[in-house]
């Protein structure tokens, strides 16, 4: 992310087309959302069930793919710069466009009617059964039981109301404790935690330019401060002090097989375009942090979770390394893609990770191309060229 996105940061027949747009970045954007009026509806075929489906963005739409085969589905015109995520069911997607969160049913290829409206929608967390919405242009928290995504239909759960808008995160917790970013458009400061009825029941200002969250293994939540790590773990808030006066940790990955969680970290707080070759492993039952030095640089879309808590990170050197949380020891080296450059645009395409089970997909745009992994063998699955190439890419993943 450059200096200035660190300042701030979808069964049925019809689909909706959306306008262009601009959104805001869950790596870290500054961005405002188009006013444009959204395109009118138009007939989509009756589509077969796909298999774990795989939703890629790309410009001007999404592609939808079989999650083993790699064979390409469907395509869906939707005009514009769009983010896909987890629904947190077996076949859903979230859609960021610029008039809100639209649900996408991946499995059918087909928007559904269900939406959640405001500007700039920016941040989906899913974690102990529910999924969290958090519009940045409103600062609106919308919390749902993904179950209730089923047959189409807008799912009504909790919902708060920041004190104001800002670039924002928010995650609720087992015990039914919802915990939110504190900030203005123009500063972030800490995290508060409100309980079940929504009442305030605790507050932490010591995370400057917080963003991103991460849930490790007990319900303890990780935020990323531009100085180290806010836990809220057990009822109170402890902070993680980086080694480095300036040290920016925006972008986090959990598991609930590891108590440790995965950030990125960036030391320099006037690059327009840091590229940092150093990871952090924040260790949550020490409230310690650990670096280690990857030799390779990495972005925002290259952090994710093994299905034994192994943190993944995709390098510019094309490798999908495979470490392991406790030691900070490369494990395994996976040639995933060619050497690649990060783009100093965060809208830009660039090689992505995403990982569902025992499979890492990896994304190639320059090449229009999508790979899949065993992460246990480390061998590649398939592979599969697209007509264009492609930016995020998701899918639906139950359980969190």
């Amino acid at each position: 992310m450059n200096r200035s996105t660190r300042a701030t940061t979808l069964t049925g027949t019809a689909l909706a087309l959306a306008a262009a747009m601009t959104l805001t970045a869950c790596g870290g954007g500054d961005d405002a959302s188009s006013d444009a009026e959204p395109k009118k509806q138009t007939k989509s075929s009756e589509a077969a069930a796909v298999k774990n489906p795989i939703v890629a963005s790309y410009d001007g739409g999404l592609y939808v793919l079989d999650g083993e085969t790699l064979k390409l589905a469907k395509t869906v015109e939707l005009p514009g710069f769009n983010r896909v995520s987890p629904a947190g069911d077996q076949d859903h997607v979230i859609v960021s466009t610029d008039t809100g969160f639209r649900v996408f049913d991946a499995a059918r290829q087909t928007f559904t009617g269900a939406e959640f409206k405001g500007s700039k929608p920016g941040h989906v967390v899913r974690h102990g059964g529910k999924t969290v919405l958090f519009t940045d242009g409103t600062g609106e928290v919308n919390v749902f039981d993904p179950a209730d995504l089923a047959g189409g239909k807008q799912p009504k759960g909790r919902t708060y109301t920041s004190a104001e808008a800002h670039h924002g995160v928010a995650i609720e917790l087992a015990g039914g404790e919802l915990v939110t970013t504190l900030g203005t458009e123009e500063t972030r400061t800490g995290a508060l935690v409100l309980d079940k009825d929504n009442k305030e029941i605790a507050r932490a200002e010591n995370c400057p330019g917080v963003h991103g969250e991460a849930a490790a293994q007990g319900d303890v939540v990780g935020l990323g401060c531009e100085d180290g790590v806010l836990l809220y773990k057990d009822g109170k808030f402890t902070k993680v002090d980086a080694p480095d006066d300036y040290a920016r940790t925006g972008n986090q990955a959990g598991s609930d097989a590891s108590p440790i969680l995965l950030g990125d970290y960036k030391t320099d707080p006037d690059a327009e375009l840091e590229r940092p070759t150093r990871i952090s492993l924040i260790d949550t039952r020490t409230a310690k942090m650990k670096l280690v030095d990857l030799k390779t640089s990495y972005s925002f879309r290259s952090l994710a979770r093994g299905p034994h808590g192994e943190a993944l990170v995709l390098g510019t050197n094309g490798v999908l390394h495979v470490i392991d949380p406790e030691s900070g020891k490369v494990q395994k080296k996976i040639d995933a893609v060619g050497d690649w450059t990060e783009p100093l645009d965060w809208q830009q395409p660039r090689p992505t990770l995403f990982v569902r089970d025992h499979t890492a997909y990896v994304s190639d745009p320059g090449q229009r191309r999508l790979h899949s992994f065993d992460l246990d063998s480390g061998e590649k699955l398939t592979s599969v060229t697209l007509p264009k190439g492609t930016n995020e890419l998701s899918g639906p993943v139950a359980g969190h």
